[in-house]
């Protein structure tokens, strides 16, 4: 089980200033929905404000438009396949926190969940945006809680000491490197 940490609000842009894949959950009345976006990034520090890409098909879009909230979650190399699989699969067709078997924690101040096994969770309320929401599926979030793995991120910084657990980053294909050694993860 993940061990949340928070993490203060002034420093919650650095859990994606160096352009991690993140894992997008969402829910509303009921229904939850994960999917994995490679774009995503900060915006601003105070308050903090995060963007990423949710297409105009998926179930995730849909609950956050619903909800006004969504959670982006840091995946390590340990969850790399379970990444993977939550960016291949529908949200119609598959529940997919049943069908991967993922674990989710309670969020602080949202009612999506976040991800168990992750380095790091952005909690956000849309910034409601509906032009580039239409146009180019880009949503726009306020952070309202962060938190992280104290083994990942502490003292406002990534930790990079041997053996320390890494964000991943997704190339295509199948195919992400952590800050390190590139790795495939096969269907």
């Amino acid at each position: 089980m993940s061990s949340l940490h928070p993490v203060d609000l002034a420093k919650a842009y650095r859990l994606l200033n160096h352009g991690p894949t993140v894992i997008v959950t969402s829910a509303h009345a009921g229904a939850a929905n994960i999917m994995a976006a490679a774009w995503s990034m900060p915006l601003d520090f105070s308050p903090p404000k995060v963007a990423v890409v949710i297409d105009r098909s998926t179930r995730t879009r849909e609950l956050v438009e619903a909800s006004g909230e969504f959670a982006l979650n840091i995946p390590s190399r340990q969850i790399a396949r379970e990444t993977l699989a939550v960016g291949s699969a529908s949200g119609r067709e598959v529940d997919k926190f049943r069908e991967y078997g993922l674990a989710t924690l309670p969020s602080g101040k949202i009612g999506a969940p976040l991800l168990d096994g992750c380095l790091a969770w952005l909690e956000c309320r849309v910034i409601p945006e509906p032009h580039i929401q239409a146009r180019y599926d880009l949503f726009l979030g306020e952070v309202v809680a962060a938190w992280a793995d104290p083994e990942a991120f502490r003292d406002g910084h990534w930790v990079f000491e041997e053996g320390a657990p890494r964000s991943i980053h997704y190339v295509a294909g199948g195919n992400f490197f952590e800050t390190g050694d590139s790795f495939e993860v096969k269907k």
